[in-house]
């Protein structure tokens, strides 16, 4: 090796040791045991996603006009994906009627839940503290209860509206929140009683909807402007705004309760809120058209699916970098984690 090779190499050596020094480098937290799985609209797959890798590393065909939301079972062995539409909300096309449960481990349909009709079977939560399966009926202007157990219909809620597209449960299984998208307003729903308890108004448009960790709070956002409706759950009224650099599609707050990660799907980024101030303190440029949001259970990153470039963004936390891009199908959408 000559002496300019050598000079080099130990100049190399020293400015990476300087970076490591000053806190600039850091390896990267290790995945929790699990699976990040993925709706791929266009190719009518879900992705199976090793964390460890940021690989894909199986898709299962779905058998269906197309899924675009997904829930996990809490033994994270089962997959349940309602096969909504060809189109999207509010438009045209074929009216879902199936949910499909899928097998992690032998990776196929097991099982199917069937409306007997065309319901537009979207948003699929699953609650820790009840155990019980809700999904949006969008046709029905319903959420509809099911034992995940048995696969049986237990009952519905009604929400009041048409386009009920989002949900969000609070996690003693109590309450619901569901966004409208045409109508502009969040449903809240005593998922108890199955009764609606009030509509609460949020601009011409709004979209997705989600909850704090504590469920003090719900996010939703106006669709013509960059602002997000703050509602406090106590009062089930929009307490205040969030000012954004662009309309937000999907949110998800960290495991500390600290942010609300929030996809811009117009400019293509993904901004970070800090939750005691209300405000961005960061934004990440992405793939384009971000859509839906996941954080992992251990809070170290945030996966934002991009559809319109067949990746997955993955986002260190709470730093708000962008990591790496993990290729997946087409029109990825939504996201959900599977523990092991």
């Amino acid at each position: 090796m000559n002496q300019t090779r050598r000079e080099h190499l130990r100049t190399l050596s020293a400015a990476m040791a300087a970076v490591a020094c000053s806190g600039w480098a850091r390896a990267a937290a290790p995945a929790p045991a699990g699976w990040l799985l993925v709706t791929n609209k266009g190719d009518r797959t879900l992705s199976i996603v090793d964390p460890a890798s940021n690989k894909q590393i199986a898709t299962i065909a779905e058998e269906g006009v197309t899924g675009h939301e997904l829930a996990t079972s809490l033994d994270g062995k089962r997959v349940f994906v309602p096969i909504y539409s060809d189109t999207g909300v509010g438009k045209k096309g074929a009216d879902g009627q199936l949910i499909r449960v899928i097998d992690l481990e032998k990776r196929a349909i097991v099982d199917t839940i069937d409306f007997g009709k065309g319901v537009r079977p979207h948003c699929p939560v699953i609650c820790r503290k009840t155990g019980l399966l809700y999904v949006t009926t969008e046709l029905e202007q319903s959420v509809t209860i099911i034992d995940p157990a048995t696969l049986k219909i237990l009952g519905s809620v009604p929400t009041g509206e048409d386009q009920s597209h989002m949900l969000a449960v609070t996690r003693d299984g109590r309450r619901g929140y569901t966004a409208n998208v045409a109508a502009g307003n969040v449903s809240v729903l005593d998922l108890e009683e199955k009764k609606l308890l009030k509509k609460i108004p949020i601009a011409k448009m709004t979209q997705r909807i989600s909850l704090s960790v504590d469920d003090r709070y719900a996010f939703t956002s106006d669709q013509f402007e960059g602002r997000m409706a703050v509602i406090d759950t106590a009062a089930n009224e929009v307490k205040q705004w969030i000012t954004l650099p662009d309309i937000a599609y999907g949110t998800a707050p960290s495991p500390d309760g600290k942010l609300l990660i929030a996809a811009l799907i117009n400019i293509n980024e993904v901004a970070l809120i800090d939750l005691a101030t209300m405000k961005v303190t960061t934004t990440v440029k992405v793939p384009k058209a971000p859509q839906e949001v996941l954080v992992r259970p251990d809070g170290a990153v945030a996966y934002v699916s991009c559809d319109a470039s067949k990746q997955i963004a993955v986002i260190s936390l709470p730093e708000g970098k962008l990591e790496t891009l993990i290729d997946v199908g087409t029109t990825a959408d939504g996201l959900a984690w599977a523990a092991s």
